[in-house]
């Protein structure tokens, strides 16, 4: 069956399409923060992700990004292209991921990047699979991510259109930053479950004022036990 053929078939099953987390939608609209600490999470259903491999400055790299319309990323850490659309995040040496936020994902997604590659070598493999995309935002994001990521988040350090491959807790992720407050998490969809758990743990403490004025609450004894 080709990618043309299918499309018919993915009308009808497009309904019954689940995302990883779906299940936990309740559980992250129930996390949310509100204030000045605000943050919330959310599940990027099905974006467009295609795994490249090409040697940079080669025949195979120009091609590919000539097919894009986006120059592949030329250092590591570094995003190319719309954060809110089409971009490349850069994942090894001659390693990248082409993601598109801007629609969802379909049979035949990459065919014109390995119809691009004929000849070269090189790779383009759809991988909307392999890992799903979630969004942490707001003010208290950051503190959030903090607590779990080996990382220094600061944005003279960690600036909008920075990626990095590291560890959530124990899981591996790529983190982007797409935001002045807007942070994206892609782990394994395997692994989706527990990021998202683990991440609304972490931002429960946000629905407070502020750690300080929460603890001196607890630490009052009603007055019929003075």
């Amino acid at each position: 069956m080709t990618a043309e053929s299918a499309l018919p078939a993915l009308d009808v099953l497009e309904p019954l399409r689940a995302a990883p987390a779906r299940h936990l939608t309740d559980l992250m609209a129930a996390a949310a923060a509100d204030g000045p600490r605000a943050v919330t999470l959310h599940e990027h259903e099905f974006a467009v992700q295609i795994g490249l491999r090409a040697a940079p400055g080669s025949a195979s790299a120009r091609a590919l990004e000539t097919v894009l319309g986006v120059p592949l990323p030329g250092v590591h850490g570094e995003v190319t292209g719309d954060p809110d659309g089409l971009h490349v995040l850069r994942l090894a040496p001659d390693e990248f991921l082409a993601v598109d936020v801007s629609r969802r994902q379909r049979p035949g997604d990459a065919t014109p990047c390995q119809d691009a590659l004929e000849g070269l070598p090189g790779q383009a493999v759809d991988l909307s699979a392999n890992r799903t995309v979630l969004v942490l935002k707001g003010p208290g994001a950051r503190a959030v991510l903090d607590k779990s990521v080996a990382l220094d988040l600061r944005p003279r350090v960690f600036g909008v259109g920075r990626a990095e491959a590291t560890l959530l807790s124990t899981v591996p992720v790529l983190l982007m930053r797409s935001g002045e407050e807007t942070w994206r998490v892609l782990p394994r969809a395997s692994f989706a479950e527990h990021v998202v758990r683990w991440l609304a743990d972490g931002m429960t403490e946000y629905g407070s004022a502020c750690p300080e004025e929460e603890s001196a609450a607890r630490s009052v004894r009603p007055a019929q036990f003075a």
